[in-house]
């Protein structure tokens, strides 16, 4: 495990959202994600987390319940 200095007790890295300079690619957007890029497959789901600072995080969660780092797939926004 590590240390992030922009996630302590009371801080954490700031989110893509309403303001950021795309909207629709903000936290709470859907997605189609699929795996090793074979899109005849695809699990739907909702953007949880987007760092637009360190560690630059990305975290979907699958209608399915299953949560996915975004360097474990391919997605698309929908």
């Amino acid at each position: 495990m590590g240390c992030v200095s922009t996630i302590t007790y009371d801080k954490f890295p700031k989110q893509k959202d309403e303001n950021y300079k795309f909207p629709e690619l903000a936290v709470g957007s859907r997605v189609a994600v699929c795996y090793h890029y074979d899109t005849s497959k695809k699990h739907l789901g909702t953007v949880v987390r987007d760092d637009l600072e360190e560690p630059y995080e990305t975290i979907i969660k699958l209608d399915n319940g299953r949560y996915l780092r975004g360097t474990e797939c391919q997605f698309s926004y929908i």
